[in-house]
């Protein structure tokens, strides 16, 4: 794992404004603290800001949501308490968009939907008739003869969630050992790849998109 100073140095910002800031967590980054106690995107954030503005005591840094440790892509963080308020109470109204691309072992030959009940136990989603209700949307990207592109719409935001439910459905994510994949790979196929909210303040829409970059995409041909 690259060291602090990388991630604060080459921190990829996709907007920044006064109330937020958009930006590309890249694989194996937190997003807050656990029990590990590395570093997360939350304090990558902070420090960016703290030396971009000369800022020598605390910075305020709101986070709304979250992305799995392997999982790279787009993320939204409060710069006010405000903000982090109403962007929360948006997520809560699922009146925020949230698409990913997967890369699932085998190959799905139609679109669908997974709604499954989940639990969390011992740091892992598992199937619970007792759980909370899930539910996603996937639509076929193209094959590559082995395994599947999907975009993902994502509408409930459950611990895990769509790692468990395309495993539950026979198409474990790329390299997700912990759901059953059968490859190892450094880099899972999960990125985190457009979201969608109305600004806080100016109450603008706005969206956000990117491609990932690792080899395990390099065959996928997503139409712009």
């Amino acid at each position: 794992m690259k060291d602090f100073e990388y991630y604060v140095s080459n921190l990829e910002v996709l907007y920044e404004d006064n109330h937020i800031i958009v930006v590309n967590k890249e694989k194996d980054v937190l997003s807050q603290k656990d029990e590990t106690d590395d570093f997360s995107i939350n304090e990558i954030v902070k420090e960016y800001l703290k030396r971009k503005y000369n800022k020598a005591g605390n910075v305020y840094l709101g986070l709304v949501h979250r992305l799995d440790r392997r999982v790279n892509g787009i993320m939204v963080l409060a710069k006010t308490s405000k903000a982090a308020s109403r962007l929360s109470k948006s997520i809560m109204e699922h009146e925020f968009e949230k698409k990913y691309l997967a890369y699932v072992e085998g190959i799905l030959d139609k679109d669908g939907c997974i709604d499954i009940k989940i639990s969390k136990q011992d740091n892992r989603a598992i199937i619970d008739k007792n759980g909370k209700m899930s539910h996603l949307d996937y639509k076929l990207i193209n094959n590559d003869g082995i395994n599947t592109y999907v975009l993902v719409n994502l509408e409930s935001g459950r611990y895990n969630q769509i790692r468990l439910s395309f495993a539950s459905i026979g198409h474990p994510i790329y390299g997700d050992l912990k759901y059953g994949a059968k490859n190892k790979c450094d880099d899972l196929g999960l990125c985190s790849y457009k979201i969608g909210f109305v600004h806080p303040v100016t109450k603008e829409y706005m969206t956000f998109s990117l491609i990932p970059k690792a080899d395990i995409w390099k065959n996928m041909k997503l139409k712009k």
